[in-house]
């Protein structure tokens, strides 16, 4: 092994020296400077983020435990963008004197977890996949309860902790099954081998269910809105957007490769779950109050759509879930950029808190409603492109019913998005939101996802680019 072949890990290692060197600048900068800290990082993390789109080689390292290829590199890029836009809203509320000092360690945590994200992402057995995983979980559940000083913080780390714990355990005995069954814990290996016994089965089964914890596919969503609720606004961004998608790359993964001779009882699963999901979403985010809450069952719901594309098998399939996923980070982070400037300024995170908010902010207003028209699906928005393309996978496979119960619910979450935009528009406040005015930092954070949501869904040169890439799985 050469220096050479370790470009082939190039986002890992650029995402470890970001780490040491925010490491670094923790311990130059004495406590008046630690304000500084965070445009480093975030011009750091941009640097980061721009080079993953540079031509880099593919292949494998550590004999096949770790891999990639062009669409794995695709999906890191999403996972960098995501985080970036992140990091661009986290910029004011870090700055807040309770947060002020501890802006190192949120970045160097946040960087932590997606570094295993991409040792997930890129994992050629299960051994790396599972150390991936856990590094991915672990920072995350810190971060969680990242505000010390509120007790659903610390509650919001806790329950994340449990589950996370739990669903890590089920995996692992999902796993214990698949390798005693087949006698090896690499995927090329696994596959061949892998030929539908009962035991197969049922180690699929813990499998899928511990990815559906991180996922929040019902019925293992339970956790989802009470630690969406209690996180930072921007670490409940993050936990919806970056953290969902880096687990359905993973499951879109090792669904067409490694278990692809289980299709008849993964595609029952899949069928089954993603009717749950898209319902039992939809119907408690109706009754929803609080944003953050209502944005978590939104999440829900959205990953009961994504699952159109998985049960969409190879080929168109694979291409929406992952063009879906890009949009949904964007529209998304989008509606939650919105909240964390509000929530920083006034505290305010309810719905009929957002009365009379477009007298007052018009800016943020047209935002949010393009954010939640993108995500409701509503034409001309990237969103509606996404899920258009999602429910034709799915009905090229001949699941008609399963697409025609998709757009009952579509048309059920265009009800309680048009809620928030009412409220916005519509409704009258004798005391609306005053005037905020965001940095910096937010306002490039939003304008990319205004961006995306307008431009990704017209330029087919991008779901072109997914396909062709789609092929190599």
């Amino acid at each position: 092994m050469n220096i050479e072949s370790f470009l082939i890990m190039r986002h890992e290692l650029m995402l470890t020296l970001a780490a040491v060197l925010m490491l670094i600048a923790e311990l130059s900068f004495g406590k008046s400077e630690k304000s500084r800290i965070i445009p480093l990082a975030i011009f750091i993390f941009g640097a980061v983020t721009a080079v993953g789109f540079l031509p880099a080689p593919t292949g494998s390292l550590f004999g096949g435990m770790y891999q990639t290829s062009a669409l794995i590199i695709l999906m890191k890029n999403i996972l960098n963008l995501g985080v970036f836009i992140v990091c661009l809203q986290s910029a004011s509320w870090l700055k807040l004197p309770v947060n002020q000092d501890k802006g190192s360690e949120y970045f160097l945590l946040m960087i932590s977890t997606l570094i295993g994200m991409n040792f997930m992402i890129s994992a050629g057995d299960f051994l790396m996949f599972y150390l991936g995983l856990e590094l991915a979980t672990i920072p995350l559940t810190a971060l969680a309860a990242y505000e010390t000083y509120k007790m659903k913080s610390a509650e919001s780390g806790i329950k994340l902790i449990l589950s996370a714990s739990l669903s890590s355990g089920i995996t692992l005995f999902g796993i214990s099954m698949i390798y005693g069954t087949t006698g090896s814990i690499y995927f090329n290996e696994v596959a061949p081998l892998i030929t539908g016994d009962n035991l197969q089965v049922l180690g699929f089964l813990f499998f899928f269910t511990g990815l559906a914890f991180k996922i929040s596919i019902v019925p293992f969503h339970l956790w989802t809105a009470d630690v969406y609720e209690g996180a930072p606004v921007n670490i409940t961004s993050y936990l919806s957007v970056v953290s969902k998608a880096a687990a359905l790359f993973i499951l879109i993964i090792l669904m067409f490769t490694v278990f692809n001779a289980l299709e008849v009882v993964a595609t029952k699963v899949v069928y089954v779950t993603a009717i749950l999901t898209m319902t039992v979403g939809n119907l408690f985010a109706i009754r929803q109050q609080n944003l953050k809450r209502f944005l978590a069952f939104s999440s829900i719901a959205q990953a009961g759509f994504i699952f159109l594309g998985v049960i969409g098998g190879p080929g168109l399939g694979i291409t929406s879930v992952i063009y879906f996923i890009l949009i949904y980070v964007f529209s998304n982070l989008g509606a939650f950029g919105v909240i964390a400037v509000i929530s920083g300024k006034t505290g305010k995170e309810n719905i009929p808190d957002y009365n009379g908010l477009y007298l007052t902010n018009p800016k943020l207003s047209l935002v949010m409603m393009l954010s939640l028209f993108s995500l409701a699906g509503i034409p001309p928005v990237a969103g509606f492109f996404g899920k258009f393309f999602l429910f034709a996978a799915a009905a090229q496979q001949g699941y008609y019913i399963l697409v025609l119960i998709a757009v009952a619910n579509a048309v059920i979450s265009l009800y309680y998005y048009l809620l928030v935009v009412k409220a916005m528009f519509i409704n009258k406040s004798e005391q609306p939101i005053e005037p905020i005015h965001s940095d910096g930092f937010a306002r490039v954070g939003m304008v990319l996802c205004v961006l995306g949501m307008v431009v990704i869904g017209f330029a087919s040169i991008i779901f072109d680019y997914i396909e062709t890439l789609s092929r190599q799985l």
